[in-house]
């Protein structure tokens, strides 16, 4: 969410107002529904594999994978840009070639990569959105995968071109694919936002919906309980 942490309150108040308004270039019978499962997903015998997934602010991103089976911790940061300007002022800024991002740690024995990408395209945003979600607008918003090794990075393609080739959304899929170059976590302030925030009408407007389509369509993806970062 591009602001500073005191002007929250008053952006909530607004956002409860203009919310009705917002609209995204998808219809409503493209989102939050069951989608079909990437046709390639090679298995990964290792007890963990990390996926850096880009899709609007990284509140509702980290709220929504904490809530994933087979999730050991995701942390929200910045990716795409270099380690210098990655920091929440310079970020939102919208011209430092970061995405707000997630790095989500898995045990891919329980979820696989292909998975994620099923709820990420599905109930964790629009992905035929370019360079916003929901009220948020700018470059450091878009829809990108940060492929962490050629076979994520190759899954990922392939799950595009299955989606797009199938029609699923009514209109193009504008998710990149690039190879992961860096992760930065994001300042304290935001992480385990959603969880520590709930009543925020910003996150009850754009991101408590998510989890709630988690729960709805991926039931046997979904846990009741989040996994926190250490120490929350």
């Amino acid at each position: 969410m591009n602001m500073k942490p005191f002007a929250l309150v008053v952006a909530a108040a607004s956002l409860a107002l203009i919310a009705p308004l917002l609209s995204s270039h998808a219809s409503a019978g493209d989102l939050n529904k069951e989608i079909p499962a990437a046709l390639s997903d090679p298995v990964n015998p290792a007890p963990a594999e990390v996926a850096v997934l880009a899709g609007g602010c990284f509140w509702g991103q980290q709220g929504v994978f904490e809530h994933v089976k087979g999730v050991t911790k995701v942390v929200a940061g910045y990716s795409g840009g270099s380690k210098q300007a990655a920091l929440y002022d310079r970020v939102s800024d919208g011209n430092t070639g970061h995405a707000e991002s997630v790095e989500i740690t898995f045990d891919p024995r329980q979820v696989s990569f292909g998975q994620l990408l099923r709820i990420y395209f599905s109930v964790a945003h629009n992905p035929t959105e370019r360079d916003r979600q929901g009220p948020d607008e700018g470059t450091q918003y878009r829809s990108e995968i940060f492929a962490a090794s050629p076979e994520q990075e190759a899954t990922a393609k392939a799950y595009v071109a299955q989606l797009e080739a199938a029609h699923v959304f009514t209109a193009s899929i504008a998710t990149k694919v690039e190879p992961l170059k860096a992760f930065y976590p994001a300042e304290d302030f935001h992480q385990d936002y959603l969880v520590l925030n709930p009543d925020s009408s910003y996150i009850r407007i754009n991101d408590l919906p998510k989890i709630a389509a988690l729960k709805r369509v991926w039931p046997g993806f979904y846990q009741e309980k989040p996994v926190l970062l250490a120490g929350r």
